[in-house]
């Protein structure tokens, strides 16, 4: 992919990403599930953004079919996401920590960008493995816990059994392509 593509592609992720701004994280734990909805279908957007990356600019087969994966998961959960909040007739709310989030993956994509096909597969591998390690910890001490609606706990719930999957699936890929 030529860099003008993938530069454009870069401008395209940072303008859908909207205006987060430099807001210091807010604790996890202490979101309503207004915010706990809205950070969580913002961690599964930046996994199929990461997604994306990797498609435009890996050529190994494992990365390209994980990556695959990736877009196909995250993309079903946010859809369950999205209509149980039509369903309650609820708004996600925006807040510091999905902002956080947002931040840490633009400045993310800028540096994995610029990496040649080997280093970025490397770099993906082991980005996505640490990812789900963080993700699936907040999810499963964070918001499962402290949500309230029962609906949304349990789509938590179904889609951390998802992530622990992806979680070993991206041990796997570190393990075999290297570190």
């Amino acid at each position: 992919m030529s860099r003008t593509i993938l530069a454009g592609l870069m401008l395209a992720v940072g303008l859908a990403a909207g205006c987060a701004g430099s807001a210091t994280a807010q604790d996890p734990a202490k979101l309503n599930d207004l915010e706990i909805a809205h950070a969580a279908y913002v961690a599964g957007d930046i996994d199929i953004r990461n997604a994306h990356l990797a498609l435009a600019l890996s050529d190994d087969p494992k990365v390209r079919e994980f990556a695959e994966l990736m877009i196909r998961d995250h993309e079903a959960v946010n859809q369950a996401a999205l209509d149980l909040l039509e369903k309650l007739k609820a708004e996600p709310q925006d807040n510091a920590f999905s902002q956080a989030l947002m931040k840490g993956a633009r400045d993310n994509w800028a540096k994995m960008a610029q990496l040649s096909s080997a280093e970025f597969d490397k770099s993906y591998a082991a980005n996505e493995l640490a990812y789900h390690q963080t993700v699936n910890k907040v999810v499963g001490e964070a918001f499962i816990p402290n949500v309230e609606n029962g609906e949304l706990k349990t789509l938590l719930g179904s889609a951390l059994d998802t992530f622990k999957a992806h979680e070993t699936h991206a041990k796997q890929i570190v393990d075999e392509i290297g570190s």
